[in-house]
């Protein structure tokens, strides 16, 4: 019976300290999506920031200052806190360095919320559930979006371009 309650004990341990779903969701998904919206709003023109790709769409810094509200939304939720004053201020921004250090700021303070995110906590609520899911979804979504603009403007998405050195691979 000791036996038994401690290997349950130790398997129980050893489960909770792998965090599969946070551990996955923050290094293949997160910083992926991070990389890339980051490397996108650096490799964007300043002119090119007011783009839309049809009327009535979003400009280019619209779709970053949106992952940037997103974001603030979402990590307050992992880190049960308010969201900060950022996510409102980032409304008002207008200019290439503004909406770029806002999306890096965000996605640093998303960063500092995964850092102490498992998978108990993960699941410990619907709310926190669906703030992990939607800041890795709704990111890659907007990246897809991005994409489109990156190409028309004649450059090559930071995705692509980071796989260009690989043989038999077209941008």
């Amino acid at each position: 019976m000791r036996t038994t309650i401690l290997l349950c004990f130790i398997l129980s341990g050893t489960l909770q300290a792998e965090n599969h779903l946070t551990s996955t969701a923050t290094q293949r998904y997160f910083n992926t999506v991070r990389r890339n919206l980051e490397a996108s709003a650096d490799v964007m023109p300043a002119e090119k920031y007011g783009f839309q790709l049809t009327p009535g769409q979003m400009t280019f810094a619209q779709w970053l200052i949106h992952s940037t509200q997103r974001n603030y939304s979402d990590c307050a939720a992992l880190k049960s806190e308010a969201v900060p004053e950022a996510e409102r201020q980032a409304a008002s921004l207008k200019t290439k360095a503004e909406v770029g250090k806002a999306l890096k700021d965000s996605f640093a303070y998303c960063a500092d919320a995964l850092q102490t995110m498992d998978d108990q906590k993960a699941i410990s609520s619907d709310a926190v559930s669906n703030a992990l899911l939607h800041l890795v979804v709704h990111n890659n979504e907007i990246y897809g979006n991005i994409v489109g603009y990156l190409r028309v403007s004649g450059i090559v998405p930071p995705s692509t371009a980071a796989r260009g050195n690989q043989k038999g691979k077209k941008n």
